[in-house]
């Protein structure tokens, strides 16, 4: 694909190799979140991404037509962008890339300040079209992941999290 610079805010943002200084400005700018594609399916990516994001004190907003009705993760879903009672500050995208390009649109119309395209989405025209219309915008990355990589969360064998472990574990005697 080659690299994509584009601008925002005055600095040139190189899509194939965010900073982490830019990542982290992503990340801190927001408290709320509306995840385009969030599934009530507790093993779907979507569900494990919000949870966490819920965890570390981030507001989410579940948007998904499917769930009209549902709660996920104790949030009401709305269908759109535009039915959200409040304007998400970041919208992460877990949708693919050809509906990334109408979700920016959405993003940018009910005022959001940052889109995040998760792994495997990338529209650069879209990012342009946000970055144009003052968004930050972040393409083929987690926020979950990116978090817990800035944070400390991540270690050198990739989870910190006690649940992973190479260590064979002691058989209990009863």
């Amino acid at each position: 694909m080659g690299h994509q610079f584009l601008m925002t805010a005055g600095s040139v943002i190189d899509h194939d190799a965010y900073t982490d200084a830019y990542l982290r400005d992503v990340l801190g700018a927001a408290r709320s979140i509306a995840i385009v594609g969030l599934s009530s399916n507790q093993n779907r990516p979507s569900y494990f991404v919000a949870k966490y994001l819920q965890a570390k004190g981030y507001q989410i907003f579940p948007v998904n037509p499917r769930e009209i009705g549902n709660q996920i993760l104790g949030e009401p879903v709305a269908a759109s962008l535009g039915d959200l009672a409040k304007t998400p500050e970041m919208v992460d995208i877990f949708r693919n890339s050809a509906a990334a390009d109408p979700i920016t649109d959405a993003a940018i119309a009910v005022g959001a300040k940052s889109i995040w395209m998760q792994i495997g989405v990338r529209s650069d025209v879209a990012a342009r079209r946000a970055e144009k219309a003052g968004l930050q915008v972040v393409m083929n990355r987690c926020p979950k992941i990116e978090y817990s990589r800035l944070a400390g969360e991540l270690s050198w064998g990739g989870f910190n999290s006690n649940v992973i472990s190479a260590k064979r574990r002691r058989a209990v005697m009863r």
